[in-house]
């Protein structure tokens, strides 16, 4: 379990992974209407999708990084405060089009039972 803040209530709430990013979800949801002053997620939304897209390419540098540097060596937790900005970036991304993390897990799932290599040459085409 992870514990979280309930961002309605400010109260701790025990969750689990899929939790997390279903409430991050209905946040985003709820802050892409928000004022662009009030709010980090709407001021992207209202910047546009390049902007998104830029953050989310920022994010995905700043991930690699740290994975060079864990791997050296360093601070593991580094790692895993990028990979969390990624994921955020993302998901904003995400609800920017229109679509939602449940499209990325069942996109995952379809996954499971097949070899890496051959869904690789799936999309390959």
């Amino acid at each position: 379990m992870i514990t979280t803040k309930n961002t309605s209530e400010g109260t701790p709430t025990n969750t689990s992974g899929a939790d997390v990013l279903a409430q991050l979800a209905t946040v985003l949801a709820e802050r892409k209407q928000a004022s662009a002053d009030a709010s980090y997620v709407a001021s992207l939304h209202q910047k546009g999708l390049n902007k998104i897209l830029e953050k989310v390419g920022e994010e995905a540098v700043e991930t690699i990084l740290a994975a060079r540097d864990a791997e050296a060596g360093g601070d593991a937790a580094a790692l895993i405060s990028e990979t969390a900005d990624l994921w955020f970036h993302s998901m904003v991304m995400l609800s920017h089009l229109n679509l939602s993390h449940e499209q990325v897990l069942e996109e995952l799932a379809k996954r499971f039972n097949m070899s890496g290599l051959v869904e690789k040459a799936s999309r390959a085409g």
